[in-house]
């Protein structure tokens, strides 16, 4: 248990770190270009090499990226993740990259491009989809957070539960159905306005 609250107070912070960043970047700190360098260049790379199989050119196409992403901080919105903002950069990169050289591309190489992005990206869709879905768990009262926790991420019985917190199974239910009753409810406002995906 402390384990799943460890890792959702890591990703809430990641996020929130990942947003100051941002912040501090678009006010010029270089500092924080740094760490997003730091952070992001390797991925990137490894990225852009699936695309093109030339180490050097994946270095080239990520470094330009980064420089521009500097020059460009201050205009710059971000409406997904920082690494599908990059991930995105870096694919449209390469794209421009063989339209300079005038490399002729089949249907077959965009499909195969488009495939590799949408498995890197689909990661981080997948990241914040759970970072909104832990963020609805953290707003459960105590004691059905807790429940919820046991038996979900855990995978332990009813009856577990109840000896381990000394309460009723019957009050093990009510809690589960409580817990899933808002986590429902607030997935799909969520939905509807456009905040959950």
């Amino acid at each position: 248990m402390f384990f799943d609250f460890f890792l959702f107070c890591t990703m809430l912070l990641s996020k929130k770190r990942e947003n100051e960043l941002i912040i501090e970047l678009k006010k010029g700190s270089a500092k924080a270009y740094e760490q997003i360098f730091s952070e992001y260049y390797n991925w990137l790379c490894n990225y852009v090499f699936q695309l093109c199989d030339d180490r050097s050119l994946a270095e080239d196409i990520v470094q330009e990226v980064i420089i521009k992403f500097w020059e460009k901080r201050k205009t710059i919105i971000i409406t997904t993740s920082l690494k599908s903002y990059l991930f995105k950069c870096c694919h449209n990169q390469f794209l421009k990259h063989l339209k300079s050289k005038k490399i002729k591309f089949d249907r077959l190489d965009q499909v195969k491009w488009d495939v590799i992005y949408e498995s890197n990206v689909d990661n981080s869709i997948k990241e914040k989809k759970e970072e909104k879905l832990y963020s609805l768990i953290n707003q459960l009262p105590l004691r059905c957070r807790q429940v919820f926790i046991q038996h979900k991420l855990h995978k332990r019985k009813y009856k577990e539960i109840a000896e381990d917190m000394d309460i009723s199974i019957k009050t093990v239910e009510n809690q589960m159905s409580k817990a899933l009753h808002f986590l429902r409810k607030n997935a799909i406002i969520a939905t509807i306005l456009g905040t959950f995906y």
